[in-house]
């Protein structure tokens, strides 16, 4: 997998039937090691290492429905009620964060309202507050506090 513009962590990966797996710790579990799972993995460990979020927040691939189609959030960071706090797209690497996929978690906001909202590709991220019906953007991501 290619260098991203995210910290290094310690990951464990193996291969099954010739394809490789990494292991996930929100789900516990080894999951197929796609170029989006790469960067969804990474930024699961910046969001613990670095902004001190406690695994038990976390939800990975959330169903959820947007009019009548059924959707999947990346990463959900919930908030000490359960309800969302940060609703991270991620995209694999070679994939723009750019009109299209903020246009996606600007729908996932209508459902889910968050109060931020954030978009990556490991090389590219970019956060968002959801203020009284608008999209501030943020020069950094919202630490964890109890």
């Amino acid at each position: 997998m290619e260098s991203l513009n995210l910290p290094a962590f310690e990951y464990k990966v193996k291969q099954v039937n010739g394809k490789p797996y990494i292991f996930d710790i929100i789900r516990r579990k080894f999951v197929s090691l796609t170029p989006e799972e790469w960067v969804r993995q990474h930024f699961i460990h910046l969001l613990i290492n670095q902004y001190g979020y406690p695994k038990s927040l976390f939800a990975i691939e959330t169903g959820m429905k947007y009019n009548t189609l059924a959707k999947r959030t990346d990463i959900m960071i919930l908030a000490g009620d359960g309800s969302p706090f940060l609703l991270v797209e991620c995209k694999a690497p070679f994939i723009s964060v750019g009109e299209a996929a903020l246009a996606q978690i600007s729908r996932y906001n209508f459902t889910l309202r968050p109060t931020y909202l954030a978009a990556t590709n490991g090389m590219s991220h970019y956060c968002f507050q959801a203020v009284n019906g608008r999209i501030e953007y943020l020069d950094d991501f919202p630490v964890y506090r109890q």
